[in-house]
């Protein structure tokens, strides 16, 4: 931005300021609102930001190349998913034939969520999916076959619409008027812990932030599923935003919030648009209560799902996250109390109220209280989105739920958490998909994403791609994770192109150990599992890569670094 001061103003972008500067979190909405009108972010429109704002332009640059998705020069749109699931498509020409029908000119991106029907593109700023034939489609998220309490009414076509769902009784919980302490005592009474990946109890985080001196005090939803083969939530926003909406409600009351703000990753323009509808029919129904629901968009950063940085991409800042404590409950947004959970934990309030604790905790499997959304993709009959007992084992899960592998190949491997919680070997299939379990194992259940790898996949190589999603979306802010991250893919690009020599070799787990011990968040210390687990579980397939063989033919064809254009751009 070195010539940004001696461009001309832009009216027009001044008028979109205005417009947002009294709202509050202003920033993202300008941004995308410029960008949908010129294309990308011209130099003119980002001197009024800076001056209106107060921002000073390094800094406004700076957090606009942060993101993905907001571009400061006309280019294409076009590009294709590099996610676990699509890239486990990718592995025999399938690239090819989806680049073909983009165009010809497609850059690789992180999963945008579709795992359920790979393979998914962008083109024209829409997302499209089941384009493994080289053709373009789109549907909307699959509730699966439904459930007995989160997904109970989402199979219902105008569940969306405030009509269909109140029809259905929305609001009816809130509508009760319950007092604050009661609600409290059923959230503990039912054991509900958050379902956003780190399982920690509902009624202490709420009954935090609701004795905690100052004011005001915030909502926020973490609506940001960047977790890569994590696509859960997109289905409750997109068929059911009314659930979470009335779970936002009974919350702010009982917290003492007048504004709530569903933070929305990009990658979900429909549940964009449908949440937005459902807001502005709410409101003007009066249905929220007093509470002010503001639906804000991110650009693309994996790091947002972390819930400081998703503060500070609130409030207009760079999203690094912020060291701790204090914790948000103290000083979250804008420096005040602030509740921040995640859309599955907020949508499930209203059916525990309805049912009342004690039916809740008959829900899960031996003796675990409730049910539980898994994401389940890659090599199963049926992926999707299941409802289910929580606690069922993986094996219920791939086999019972998803029907299994295809034919004639067994399952050789399973992530957890989507690629967080590491891979898993076949003979843990047995394990139950709880908080507590897979923790034995130097796992984490995290946000309830599983892979399915079976035996025609090169785990070295399933293990590559995950770590090179790890390095570009680091945020650059801690050396351990930065420099870590990147080390680690150099060594696994060489293991699994042309060997590795044993000192090399040797670093790895030691980088890995520093990672895990060093890093500022959890993306730092979660993105080492995967090789960890590669090294301890699976050794002869590490063993005949080291000598620049691999088994299943994949990795001599698999470019190193497929996320070049977007590589590095944080960690400067």
């Amino acid at each position: 931005m070195r010539s940004v001061v001696l461009t001309p103003r832009d009216e027009a972008a001044e008028a979109v300021v205005e417009k947002w500067r009294g709202e509050p979190a202003p920033l993202l909405p300008i941004l995308h609102e410029l960008q949908d009108r010129d294309g990308h972010l011209r130099e003119a429109a980002l001197r009024v930001v800076a001056d209106r704002l107060r921002i000073e332009p390094g800094d406004l640059y700076g957090t606009v190349t942060f993101y993905h998705y907001f571009r400061l020069a006309p280019g294409h749109d076009r590009a294709y998913c590099d996610g676990p699931a699509c890239r486990l498509r990718l592995e025999h020409g399938g690239e090819t034939e989806i680049v073909r029908a983009l165009g010809g000119d497609a850059e690789p991106i992180p999963c945008p969520g579709r795992c359920d029907r790979p393979n998914a593109v962008m083109a024209g700023g829409k997302f499209f999916d089941s384009c493994e034939r080289g053709t373009i489609a789109n549907s909307p998220a699959s509730p699966a076959a439904g459930g007995p309490v989160i997904l109970r009414d989402a199979l219902h076509a105008d569940q969306k619409t405030l009509a269909g769902a109140r029809a259905r009784g929305a609001y009816a919980q809130f509508a009760r008027r319950l007092a604050p302490d009661e609600i409290l005592n059923t959230l503990e009474a039912a054991g509900l812990a958050g379902r956003g990946g780190a399982g920690f109890p509902a009624h202490i985080k709420w009954r935090a932030v609701k004795g905690a001196p100052g004011a005001p005090k915030y909502l926020v939803v973490n609506a940001d599923e960047g977790e890569p083969a994590t696509f859960k939530d997109r289905v409750i926003l997109e068929h059911d935003p009314h659930l979470l909406l009335e779970g936002v409600a009974i919350a702010a009351s009982v917290i003492g919030a007048a504004d709530a703000f569903i933070y929305l990753r990009y990658e979900y323009p429909e549940a964009l648009a449908t949440l937005g509808d459902a807001i502005a029919g709410a409101t003007a129904a009066g249905l929220l209560g007093g509470a002010r629901v503001h639906l804000r968009r991110g650009a693309g950063a994996y790091i947002c799902g972390e819930e400081s940085s998703l503060l500070n991409s609130l409030e207009g800042k760079k999203p690094f996250p912020r060291d701790k404590p204090p914790l948000p409950v103290h000083q979250g947004l804008f420096g005040k109390p602030t509740l921040i959970s995640n859309v599955e934990t907020f949508s499930v309030v209203p059916r525990i109220l309805e049912m009342g604790a004690e039916k809740w905790k008959t829900l899960g499997k031996d003796g675990r209280p409730g049910t539980k959304l898994y994401s389940l993709s890659g090599d199963v009959k049926r992926p999707g989105n299941y409802e289910a007992p929580f606690g069922i084992t993986a094996r219920e899960l791939i086999h019972d739920f998803g029907g299994g592998p295809r034919e004639d190949r067994r399952v050789v491997a399973f992530t957890m958490g989507g690629l967080s919680g590491g891979l898993l070997p076949a003979s843990e299939l047995d394990l139950p998909l709880d908080f507590d379990a897979p923790k034995k194992l130097g796992s984490m259940l995290g946000s309830g994403g599983v892979v399915v790898l079976d035996d025609s996949r090169c785990l070295v190589d399933a293990v590559r791609g995950t770590m090179e999603f790890f390095r570009n979306e680091s945020c650059g802010k801690c050396f351990p994770c930065r420099i870590g991250s990147q080390r680690i893919v150099e060594r696994l690009d060489d293991l699994a192109t042309k060997g590795l020599d044993e000192t090399r070799f040797k670093e790895l787990p030691e980088i890995a150990e520093l990672m895990m011990k060093m890093s500022a968040c959890g993306l730092g210390l979660a993105a080492p599992y995967a090789l960890v687990h590669l090294l301890r579980w699976f050794p002869e397939a590490v063993a005949a890569h080291r000598t620049g063989r691999c088994a299943k033919g994949v990795c001599a064809r698999r470019p190193a670094a497929l996320f070049a254009p977007l590589a590095g751009r944080r960690a400067g």
